[in-house]
């Protein structure tokens, strides 16, 4: 069935890149990122099946907690001596408010603790997200200075300018891997609320998806770019290319 995402698949997608990358940029330190991504696409199977099981050693502590509060609550009404002869209306209404007062804090407390798995799955949810969000920021610099136009390295160059030693052949390839990673790194992040749908993670999930495929829409304009130039040096990219880069 096509219905769901495979981890396993993706770790082997995120594996064979890695290869790839290494075997075509052996001394790049794209191929480092790779590594880092793989090494977090090969975790991702067990996080998101932690978050999608219930916790149930948690649960049975808070349940024990609830009734253990619940208890004492009850015991403590029973021994109370209630006055029941109340002459002002006054004193009754600061009976109700104690009692009002005392039914809003119980309540409260029994939320916070029947919360507390949300909270926790979510903090760690919107670390892993956080983990992801970084990797593709690193990816896009990794092609910040990938630049098309300048392969040729016929302008003139400064003290600080990149050193660019790729032919347009690899610039692509350099483009596509970077491309690929990023659209992966949106893969591992759906895989993360497959099967949990807290609605905090779920619009996390969504920005990082909207980051990755941004990216690699930059990374394939550039490809765009770099194969127009390869085949016609001096055909227009969208603007004026300066003389000496034509």
């Amino acid at each position: 069935m096509y219905r769901s995402l495979d981890a396993e698949k993706i770790v082997e997608t995120v594996r064979r890149l890695r290869n790839r990358i290494k075997e075509r940029f052996p001394t790049a330190s794209l191929g480092h990122v790779a590594e880092d991504l793989l090494a977090v696409a090969e975790k991702s199977p067990v996080k998101a099946g932690a978050l999608s099981k219930p916790h149930f050693p948690l649960r049975i502590g808070i349940a024990f907690l609830v009734i253990a509060f619940l208890t004492i609550i009850i015991k403590i009404f029973l021994k109370l001596k209630i006055n029941t002869d109340i002459d002002r209306f006054s004193e009754l209404l600061q009976a109700m408010d104690a009692a009002l007062n005392t039914v809003i804090l119980l309540g409260g407390a029994i939320f916070f603790l029947f919360t507390m798995e949300i909270r926790l799955k979510r903090n760690r949810a919107l670390k892993l997200i956080h983990e992801l969000r970084s990797l593709a920021h690193i990816v896009d610099m990794h092609q910040l200075t990938k630049d098309p136009e300048t392969i040729e390295g016929k302008g003139p160059q400064t003290a600080s300018s990149p050193k660019r030693s790729m032919t347009r052949f690899e610039l692509s390839r350099y483009l596509d891997y970077c491309s690929e990673m990023s659209s992966l790194i949106g893969k591992i992040a759906a895989l993360y609320v497959q099967e949990y749908d807290d609605p905090v993670v779920l619009s996390a999930v969504d920005q990082i998806e909207d980051l990755t495929s941004s990216l690699s829409r930059k990374a394939w304009q550039k490809i765009m770019i770099n194969n127009q130039l390869q085949t016609d040096p001096n055909s227009q990219t969208g603007f004026n290319l300066p003389q000496e880069l034509t």
